[in-house]
């Protein structure tokens, strides 16, 4: 098909529409997908390679390191070179790194397999969104978006189902190996069914320079992090946190001189942005913890079965499927503040009930109810949170805000899921001990629920109490684009230069 600089004129009920929609949900389901089942499949990867609890930890943040790092990039490179080019890039990037993982035979080339599945995910995440963004027409955008997000959702539901199973029967490898399939169906269709796009106006040169020193800071520190209980305070462990630190400081002083920086200081200016972003943090942290260590504690702790175990999480998933839209609309109405005070404070009871997951655990009397109330508070919080952000600037930042809160979510979970184990003292080896892993679950659900209390409390304190003006709310990116979405999945970024 061809190319296209401007607003897009497809409809969501034309042939070409149902492509558009369909080349894009097969896209990020790619990435949705592994973020949703590797948790459960970690107890199993780490005693098929006889790893530790580092190299466990190190399979999860080797992929959102380098996504997170990388996908303001990504989204840059597809404003300029073409948004369909750089999202099949990304998809056929992605199923090789997946290749990667499905055959590695030991955690080294796991984890650096790992870290580029999240290149590929930085190319093709920002991708999906845009390529809706700049293929439909106005009116229809909306409705292509929650289309998406819905049919991204369901693949979220099944997603820990499948993978539970693919664990328990074929092995942890078909885990990774699943996205070839689906990467040999969206590319053929995204090269034949997909208009190009850029945005007219992309110029001025990639802040390569911005997004390593970011990547290799966030690396530094993770690697402190990680390391510190196996080697303590060693030289190497310290430099990297000095290192790290040192690195982010560089980082924020680059953004400040360059003239096209990858993340310009002044979208910080609006003080509902920079709020709502540490609010996305706190979230973001106390849920990537969430999630890492409850489907270890089920499996390890609780008894159950991979499948067990992603069965187990999925009303979350199916909570967020059904009533997202619906919150969406509720935070347009009312504001941001209600909803993202009481979201995270009910995700916060959720995770606390989690307390009552142990040896020989009921799934009705004591997981059930946990993940309900934990489901119900991100169906609270995600849609207006993502809308929240991206109505906080000027209609052409929107993109660029999008992808902002989606590295700060990435980066949010990536630290977490680093920092948790050291903070509630665990061991190398304590995922293979029942006793010694529930001894510190209980310690780390404390830390993760109280992360979201002061999510709520920031939320109540820096965001509006009433609706958005009218006149505010009329540009289609920042009223569309974050109507839904999937878990873990709040705000798939793209950006307008």
């Amino acid at each position: 098909m061809g190319e296209t600089t401007s607003d897009g004129d497809i409809r969501v009920a034309s042939a070409p529409g149902r492509w558009v929609v369909l080349t894009t949900v097969l896209g990020s389901s790619m990435a949705l997908l592994d973020s949703t089942v590797i948790n459960v499949a970690l107890p199993r990867i780490g005693e098929d390679l006889g790893t530790d609890l580092a190299a466990l930890q190190w399979t999860v943040n080797a992929y959102m390191l380098t996504l997170a790092g990388l996908i303001l990039l990504g989204g840059a490179l597809g404003d300029r070179f073409g948004r369909r080019r750089v999202f099949v890039v990304g998809v056929v990037w992605f199923a090789g790194a997946s290749l990667l993982c499905g055959i590695a035979p030991d955690a080294g080339v796991l984890v650096a397999a790992r870290a580029l599945q999240g290149v590929g995910g930085a190319l093709l995440t920002p991708g999906s969104l845009a390529i809706i963004q700049a293929s439909f027409h106005p009116d229809d955008r909306a409705r292509a978006v929650g289309l998406w997000s819905g049919l991204g959702g369901v693949g979220a539901a099944v997603g820990p189902f499948v993978g539970g199973w693919l664990v328990d029967g074929p092995g942890w490898r078909w885990v990774f190996l699943l996205n070839l399939p689906l990467a040999a169906v969206c590319v053929p269709v995204a090269l034949r069914h997909v208009p190009e796009s850029r945005e007219p106006g992309a110029h001025g040169r990639f802040d390569v320079l911005g997004a390593a020193l970011a990547a290799l800071s966030l690396a530094l520190v993770t690697y402190a992090l990680i390391e510190v209980p196996e080697k303590g305070a060693s030289p190497l462990v310290v430099g990297a946190a000095l290192g790290g630190v040192l690195l982010g400081a560089v980082f924020v002083r680059l953004e400040r001189r360059r003239a096209d920086p990858m993340v310009p200081p002044s979208i910080f200016a609006s003080r509902q942005f920079t709020a709502v972003n540490i609010v996305t943090f706190c979230v973001y942290a106390a849920l990537g913890g969430f999630f890492f260590l409850s489907a270890i504690q089920l499996q390890v702790v609780a008894g159950y079965s991979a499948l067990g175990a992603g069965t187990a999480l999925l009303p979350t998933t199916v909570l967020m499927l059904l009533f997202s839209a619906s919150a969406g609309d509720l935070g347009r109405r009312i504001g941001p503040r209600i909803p993202l005070t009481a979201g995270p404070l009910l995700a916060a009871a959720g995770m606390l009930l989690m307390l009552r997951v142990g040896p020989g655990a009921s799934y009705v009397r004591d997981v059930l109810p946990a993940v309900v109330v934990l489901g119900l508070g991100m169906v609270t919080l995600v849609a207006p949170l993502t809308a929240t952000v991206l109505a906080a600037v000027d209609t052409g930042r929107a993109g660029l805000a999008s992808g902002i809160n989606n590295a700060a979510a990435r980066a949010a979970g990536l630290l977490a899921v680093a920092a948790l184990p050291l903070l509630a003292g665990m061991g190398p080896e304590a995922y293979k001990d029942a006793g010694e892993f529930a001894s510190t679950f209980r310690r780390a659900m404390p830390m993760c629920a109280g992360l979201l209390v002061a999510g709520a409390v920031i939320a109540w304190w820096t965001l509006r109490a009433g609706p958005r003006p009218a006149r505010d709310a009329r540009p289609a990116c920042a009223t569309h684009c974050g109507v839904t979405a999937p878990p873990l999945e709040p705000n798939p970024g793209h950006r307008h230069t």
